[in-house]
């Protein structure tokens, strides 16, 4: 990396932990209240207004055209207050790598010319599945070259908010899946009210009801998974960093509240005991940062094997975030169930960006069977 990319990225790196400090920590417990409070519009048109949704994008398409580097550092720093607006990020970065691998480029640059904000630049997509495993995919049929959908699709994330999604279907005669362009405020596109989910309150889902609704093919037909698969072997570090992120927030409030907390004429801090619980998680948190960082340069200098690399960073990451999270909750006793600190959403949070992508013991048994053949 040459010294001035090393700097821009610094740079956003910067700006992203100032708003999430600013912007984002003195929210969060309001925020999560979501779809049972209000939605976080400001903080999230001015995350756009900073270009964080345009980061990967080319510059002849109106993003940054930074690397996955840059994505990721954004990440840590936004989760380490609040996951959802990672969330939405994660989600339409994603969407427009798979508009990029599919050859869509007109269609992110005909998006990034015509929106006003941010709700007009998202694109929705089911990103924490993998359309593979999914058994009752929309179905398609094509008249006088014309696609329509018709069916339904569960847990379209950011369906909600966005005005076009990226829907796999199944094109009538062909086992495999496609991948379409459908716009969302079609009167033939059903969509339902926000889904309470575990944890990412405020990356809302909903599920949509297709009946006939027209869609652009994207790419080949039938290249659905290649497309998908693709796009996900560097997203798939971009959730590690979300990991990373909470698991420095987490590490962060632990050690604040140990820091002010007397018990026995002692901070908490100075007992043994909670030294090592403290020890055990800054000791995750260095390792973490050190494999996401490292899968990072795999990946900008393509390196040999780089997406195995990614996935054993990214299975390591989730299996420590399991860990220190739970561990975040005990260094402060019982407060750290309570929706008064940040410990138990960080808690929920990590479960759910666990599966960002599709199942984790899915992804695992996959990654084993590659070596096992």
């Amino acid at each position: 990396m040459t010294e001035s990319a090393h700097k821009e990225i610094k740079m956003i790196e910067k700006a992203a932990r100032e708003f999430s400090k600013k912007v984002l920590a003195p929210e969060r417990e309001e925020n999560d209240a979501f779809p049972f409070g209000p939605f976080f519009n400001t903080a999230l048109e001015k995350a756009y207004g900073l270009d964080f949704f345009h980061l990967n994008l080319p510059e002849n398409l109106g993003g940054m055209g930074q690397s996955i580097r840059a994505l990721c550092r954004v990440m840590d720093q936004i989760c380490r207050e609040d996951s959802s607006l990672g969330g939405i990020i994660f989600t339409n970065t994603l969407s427009q790598s798979i508009l990029l691998e599919t050859g869509s480029e007109s269609r992110l640059q005909s998006l990034a010319e015509k929106a006003t904000g941010v709700f007009d630049f998202i694109v929705a997509f089911p990103s924490l599945t993998n359309p593979h495993d999914l058994t009752d995919l929309p179905k398609a049929q094509v008249k006088n070259d014309v696609f329509t959908l018709s069916g339904h699709l569960d847990y379209l994330v950011l369906g909600g908010m966005a005005k076009q999604a990226i829907i796999p279907a199944c094109i009538d005669g062909n086992k495999e899946y496609s991948l379409f362009l459908v716009n969302l405020d079609s009167p033939d596109v059903v969509r339902s009210e926000p889904i309470m989910s575990h944890g990412l309150h405020a990356c809302p889902a909903v599920d949509v009801t297709f009946s006939f609704a027209e869609g652009f093919l994207l790419g080949e037909a039938g290249k659905g998974d290649g497309y998908f698969t693709k796009a996900s072997e560097t997203m798939q570090l971009a959730a590690s960093a979300m990991l990373l992120g909470v698991m420095k927030g987490s590490w962060d409030e632990a050690m604040s509240y140990c820091g002010s907390r007397v018990q026995g004429g002692r901070k908490l801090k100075d007992w043994s005991t909670m030294q090592m619980k403290l020890a055990d998680m800054v000791i995750q948190v260095h390792v973490a940062d050190m494999l996401v960082e490292r899968a990072c340069q795999a990946v900008e200098n393509q390196e040999k094997d780089w997406q195995n690399l990614v996935k054993a960073a990214a299975f390591h990451i989730q299996s420590a975030a399991t860990q220190l999270v739970t561990e975040g909750i005990q260094a402060l006793g019982g407060v750290g169930y309570m929706k008064d600190f940040g410990q138990e959403k960080r808690f929920r949070d990590a479960g759910q960006i666990q599966t960002m992508l599709g199942h984790t013991h899915i992804k695992k048994l996959r990654f084993i069977k590659q070596f096992l053949n």
